[in-house]
């Protein structure tokens, strides 16, 4: 029962993970219709974040947490950027100009984004060659055709579970013009860039500062410094936008702070260090197939024919991304299985005094008593052709 429980722990902080996810998304749409400024939202969210984490980092990495560096330091510098500020504003960005069910569908490139990512930083092997790797490639092009057909096609509405339309055009998908579908899908797309290499960054991070609360606490509060100098030049100053009452608006920057900018981060870069970036995007479509279930019904929002095949299209290449990934996983993990194996046999047969087998050559020199390596015996039989003086 443990090793079971051992094995579904990285699938059930994934699933949950997706859970937080959507529950954001749902929530931020809302704030932002009502007309929270997203450069606000940001800082706000990850200000709470910050509150949240910071007292954990403290007692429970008081031990082991490495020293600071300058290297670690950019590394957390450039993290706090990409995701918290870049990433965030820019998806956020992307949903005013379309709906949550579109952003958080065409989200679903990220897996495919991070492995090809991953890969030119030699993080993710790939062979030409092999069934596994051809089917990461097909996946990849799949994801970005898929994201193609959902920007640009429409096709007949869908109507999820007899949702009635909204009375604000711009909440539903019916009524998104073809202008705000591709300014939001290149919005959404290049913050999906950046998401993928913060994943990844926060892989290579983590090998030189493993401790994930106090990453994740830094994380927080160079993303909330950043982020409201943004906020600062593009409200140009405003105070009317830094105001908050207890209303959605707030609710959704408390919700995703202590979820998804706090606790998130932490998950994923404990799951992250046993499977990997790829893995921790890779249920990704659970989170579209929440949102718009509960976007149909709180926001009423409207899917079209083109967006539901467009998101198919995007799903398909993703599990084959992932079938990819799983036969990875089973050949790395046949070879350590091999390693461990081969490591207990020979130390078994150490403690017995038994002969331990060994890669190299060795051979028995009737002059010497003992062994004697090839290069060994080289340097003997030299020793002896030299002519005395």
């Amino acid at each position: 029962m443990g090793k079971l429980y051992q094995r579904m722990k990285p699938f059930i902080g994934v699933i949950l993970l997706q859970f937080g996810f959507a529950g954001m998304d749902i929530l931020s749409k809302v704030a932002l219709n009502e007309g929270m400024s997203n450069y606000v939202f940001v800082v706000y969210r990850h200000a709470v974040a910050t509150i949240v984490i910071v007292p954990f980092a403290i007692i429970l990495d008081k031990k082991t947490r490495p020293k600071m560096t300058f290297s670690i330091f950019a590394k957390i510098m450039l993290l706090s950027l990409l995701e918290p500020v870049i990433d965030q504003n820019l998806y956020f960005l992307g949903m005013k100009y379309t709906t949550a069910t579109f952003a958080t569908a065409m989200s679903n490139i990220l897996p495919a984004i991070t492995f090809v990512m991953a890969w030119v930083l030699r993080m993710e092997k790939l062979k030409i060659n092999s069934i596994r790797s051809q089917a990461k490639i097909m996946g990849t092009v799949a994801t970005v055709a898929g994201a193609m057909l959902m920007t640009l096609v429409k096709g007949p509405v869908i109507e999820l579970f007899r949702a009635k339309g909204s009375s604000t055009p711009e909440l539903q998908g019916a009524g998104l013009t073809l202008k705000h579908s591709i300014k939001g899908s290149l919005m959404i797309t290049v913050g999906c860039f950046s998401w993928a290499a913060f994943m990844n960054l926060q892989a290579i991070t983590l090998r030189t500062y493993p401790t994930e609360l106090s990453l994740t606490a830094w994380i927080c509060i160079l993303g909330t410094a950043q982020g409201a100098v943004v906020a600062l030049i593009m409200e140009r100053g405003k105070a009317s936008v830094w105001s908050i009452n207890w209303d959605a608006k707030f609710l959704a920057a408390v919700y995703s702070g202590i979820v998804c900018s706090g606790f998130a981060y932490y998950i994923q870069g404990v799951i992250m260090k046993d499977k990997g970036p790829v893995f921790v995007t890779a249920f990704s479509p659970l989170s579209m197939v929440i949102v718009a279930v509960m976007s149909s019904f709180i926001l009423a929002e409207q899917m079209t024919l083109g967006r539901v095949m467009g998101a198919m299209v995007i799903v398909a290449g993703l599990y084959l991304v992932i079938w990819g990934k799983s036969k990875d996983y089973k050949s790395e993990s046949l070879i350590t299985d091999e390693q461990t194996t081969q490591a207990k046999q020979l130390t078994e047969s150490g403690n017995n005094g038994d002969l331990i087998p060994c890669h190299g050559v060795i051979t028995i020199n009737a002059s010497n008593e003992g062994t004697m390596t090839v290069e060994e015996q080289k340097r003997d039989k030299g020793n002896q052709i030299k002519p005395s003086n």
